[in-house]
């Protein structure tokens, strides 16, 4: 459910966060299903929209923090 999602990703994250990585903002995507419902994602036909466009933010936030690091990286040497 969407708790457990919050939950799985935060707890991650905040490990890494703690070992020295840096992740881009929104750096999480999932999908729990339509209300009322029990279709497992694997079990759909095409990707929901909103996971799909999710998913490409996502994605770009994550080669945006790449190129900032990657030009300026931290700790400045």
């Amino acid at each position: 459910n969407e708790d457990g999602a919050h939950k799985v990703s935060a707890d991650v994250f905040q490990g890494l966060n703690d070992v020295g990585f840096s992740l881009a903002p929104g750096a999480v995507t999932y999908w729990v299903g339509e209300a009322m419902q029990g279709t497992d994602y694997q079990d759909l036909d095409e990707t929901p929209e909103a996971v799909a466009s999710t998913t490409k933010a996502l994605a770009a936030n994550a080669v945006h923090l790449a190129r900032l690091l990657s030009d300026r990286p931290y700790p400045a040497s």
